[in-house]
């Protein structure tokens, strides 16, 4: 049958008729906040290519953990920029480190919220790279390994909900999830990077972070902006090793590669609209080009529309609160 006896927009014509047959819908249960933790007390530190965004001391991150928690966010993820950076990552390393003292600061706090734990060397190294660094600027894999699995277990110690490996080493989650397991925290959930390019959407995020790499780029760990099949074979790789849900960034430049890794596996599926993403909008709509409100909800679906079943945004509060009014 064709028209006029078929007439799809029967069900378009009103608001109610419209929210009845919608296939997507955005939920705040499916939304995961950024904090940027750094030293010092009292500290709120706007970040200037990322409008309403700030880098927070251990108490102001509280703080917002709290409304992030009243909105409705069921979770964050974690990043801290130590101030003592050195080749080891010990910073990362210290069981009293920024890190570890903001994990355990938001779970006394909150204990309903869910803190993850972005695991990765670059924010605590003077290089700014993701792994350890051999003489001639190679990134040595293997090494890096076991210090990012000491790193993730010193975050399960001091209370994390979930460790979310970021750096693309091969072999990490494995030897993350044998480090928990031995030490009993079997029950503590990897959520792995697991499909993470290099992207030229990151620089925002390089200043909250303050994770620059000192020199060259990520191209020899994260992946090609051009290779789809790649990320259904990383993703693949991680869950064998035990990852529990698996990541997809950025989010709005690979929705193909989100909607082939949700019919690749049968674990959640995680997107990261990322810095670049967030600044973009807010850019345009600073400057009265979008509607901004309309811009995030439709970015936002479309990301879930494609296959994810969690998204990581910096929008979080903000959409969690339109969606509950």
């Amino acid at each position: 049958m064709s028209f006029p006896n078929v007439r799809a927009r029967r069900t378009r014509q009103t608001d109610p008729w419209r929210r009845m047959v919608r296939e997507t819908r955005l939920s705040p249960d499916a939304l995961i906040y950024p904090l940027f933790v750094v030293p010092g007390k009292g500290v709120r530190h706007p970040v200037s290519s990322m409008p309403g965004i700030s880098q927070l001391s251990v108490d102001e991150a509280v703080k917002d953990a709290r409304a992030v928690a009243e909105a409705g966010v069921p979770a964050v993820l974690l990043f801290a920029a130590p101030e003592e950076k050195d080749a080891r990552a010990s910073a990362a390393l210290d069981p009293h480190g920024l890190a570890a003292a903001a994990i355990t600061a938001i779970k006394s706090a909150c204990p309903s919220l869910l803190v993850w734990a972005d695991v990765c060397l670059c924010g605590a190294t003077d290089h700014g790279h993701c792994g350890h660094v051999l003489p001639g600027g190679a990134i040595d894999n293997d090494s890096s390994i076991q210090t990012l699995a000491q790193v993730a277990l010193n975050y399960a110690r001091a209370g994390a909900d979930a460790v979310a490996p970021s750096d693309m080493m091969d072999g990490r989650v494995q030897a993350i999830r044998q480090a928990l397991d031995r030490d009993g925290f079997a029950m503590t959930p990897i959520v792995s990077y697991a499909a993470k390019y290099a992207s030229s959407f990151y620089g925002p995020f390089r200043e909250a972070a303050e994770s620059a790499p000192a020199f060259g780029d990520r191209r020899s760990y994260q992946m090609d902006p051009a290779n789809a099949r790649e990320a259904v074979r990383e993703v693949s790789l991680d869950i064998e090793e035990g990852a529990d849900l698996v990541m997809v960034k950025p989010a709005g430049p690979y929705l193909d590669i989100i909607r082939r890794v949700r019919e690749t596996v049968r674990v959640p599926v995680v997107a990261y609209q990322v810095s670049g993403e967030f600044s973009l909008i807010k850019a345009a709509a600073e400057r009265g080009w979008i509607d901004e409100r309309a811009a995030v909800l439709e970015t936002l679906t479309g990301i879930q529309r494609a296959g994810a079943d969690l998204i990581i945004t910096y929008f979080a509060p903000e959409v969690a609160r339109w969606l509950r009014a």
